[in-house]
């Protein structure tokens, strides 16, 4: 399967749970579970995860990502897809070895940043319209409050402990992307050369930003 930064937006776009829920006037429980949840992202300072993502052609892919807030973070997809991704806790760079690309982002300007900031926001825009129980856990649903963009992110937490077991993406055409993490644990102590991704190509090559 072949990653396009597309479908790679999506699936990184499921870290970003904020939103203006206090000003929504969620119920009480609804309200204590994002609570809840953002205490808990807030948390996880080090940690690592394998992934698989899902399309909505059902092609998938997956990998490894540790995260280390603030800032920083790597997604490295397993071959044959070429593609990894870093943040540096400045720059998200995207390198696709197969296609021989290199592309950079300031973090502010990703979702990631709302994830991977010291302090996980709940007024940056983002509206929380749903919280659903599950058996072993919840969702949080939540959409663009200013309109901008549409489709929506449910992230989903397992209880017992408490844990970020995932996120789909469903775009305006309801096209759903989703990601799974498998294993999620905190991983202190990790090598600061994970979040540092140089590109390859020499220096003659044009660098393009997206």
């Amino acid at each position: 399967m072949t990653l396009t930064r597309r479908t790679l937006g999506i699936a990184l776009s499921g870290l970003a749970l904020a939103g203006s829920a206090r000003a929504q006037g969620l119920p009480a429980p609804d309200q204590a579970l994002v609570d809840r949840a953002v205490a808990y992202l807030e948390g996880l300072a080090e940690a690592k995860a394998r992934f698989v993502q899902t399309d909505a052609r059902g092609a998938s892919s997956q990998g490894t990502v540790w995260l280390k807030r603030p800032g920083k973070a790597r997604f490295a997809y397993d071959p044959p897809s070429g593609l990894l991704v870093v943040s540096n806790g400045s720059t998200v760079a995207i390198a696709d070895s197969r296609l021989k690309t290199f592309d950079s982002y300031p973090l502010m300007s990703t979702p990631l940043s709302l994830f991977l900031a010291k302090t996980v926001r709940l007024d940056r825009g983002v509206r929380v319209t749903r919280v659903a129980r599950m058996a072993d856990g919840f969702n949080i649903t939540a959409r663009d409050g200013k309109k901008q963009t549409a489709g929506e992110i449910t992230l989903t937490f397992r209880d017992t402990p408490l844990a970020l077991a995932g996120w789909s993406v469903t775009d305006a055409q309801g096209r759903a992307t989703h990601v799974q993490l498998v294993g999620l644990a905190p991983a202190p102590g990790l090598d600061p050369s994970l979040f540092v991704l140089k590109d390859p190509r020499p220096k003659n090559v044009g660098r393009g930003k997206v």
